[in-house]
């Protein structure tokens, strides 16, 4: 019922930049919490990244604390995670998710996301 399109995933060297997208409805992105989770081959699912409704609450998996940005832009109805410094430790398959309990605590965990996007490529390598 709930539809996250994901755009902004791709092919970059390490120390590259990736800003990828994340757009819903209008009315569930502006009332709920946002976050990035990703997966890497034959690793278990990470918490990246997750964003409150009002934007006023971030938080951020210590591994990429200091090189992502999550923000928001709730008139345009989307999430954004700009990814600097790429390291080969963040090739994975990067999925947006929707917390309509608007809770943004650990931004490592994943386990309050009640819906999920279909994820976008990143692969970090040179």
């Amino acid at each position: 019922q709930l539809q996250l399109v994901e755009s902004g995933g791709g092919l970059v060297q390490p120390g590259g930049s990736l800003r990828l997208s994340c757009t819903a409805s209008r009315f569930i992105l502006s009332y709920s919490t946002i976050g990035w989770v990703r997966q890497a081959p034959g690793k278990e699912r990470e918490g990246v990244s997750c964003i409150n409704s009002s934007g006023g609450t971030k938080n951020y998996a210590d591994s990429v604390k200091g090189r992502f940005t999550i923000s928001r832009d709730n008139v345009k109805s989307t999430v954004y995670l700009q990814m600097n410094s790429l390291k080969p430790e963040d090739t994975a398959v990067y999925y947006c998710a929707v917390d309509v309990e608007n809770k943004c605590g650990d931004g490592s965990d994943y386990s309050q996301y009640d819906y999920w996007g279909q994820g976008t490529q990143v692969t970090v390598s040179s």
